[in-house]
């Protein structure tokens, strides 16, 4: 996103009451953020051919998106031509600097 971008208008999404006051715009929907998280699986698993993926989730914030990029790798795994073994962990760390 460039900096100069506006974002889109609050009154186009379903916004929650405890949020409204808030939020000015929305800079980047959930679809399109959905739909990304779906490429980035894609991309993981064209990236990655036939070697076992270990998947390692940083607690606590990453937790959403992990368990969607997850399901989006398990959804190509079961429909896909070939099957990757894949391998969950978690991690918490105490501080980010």
């Amino acid at each position: 996103i460039r900096d100069e971008e506006s974002g889109y208008n609050k009154n186009l999404f379903c916004i929650p009451k405890h949020y409204e006051e808030d939020l000015e715009r929305v800079f980047i929907p959930h679809g399109l953020i959905l739909d990304r998280t779906e490429r980035l699986a894609r991309d993981i698993m064209q990236d990655m051919g036939s070697h076992h993926i270990v998947a390692l989730c940083v607690l606590k914030g990453g937790y959403k998106f992990f368990a969607d990029l997850l399901d989006h790798i398990k959804a190509l795994n079961r429909n896909g031509d070939k099957s990757v073994p894949v391998t969950v962990d978690f991690v918490r760390i105490k501080s980010y600097c």
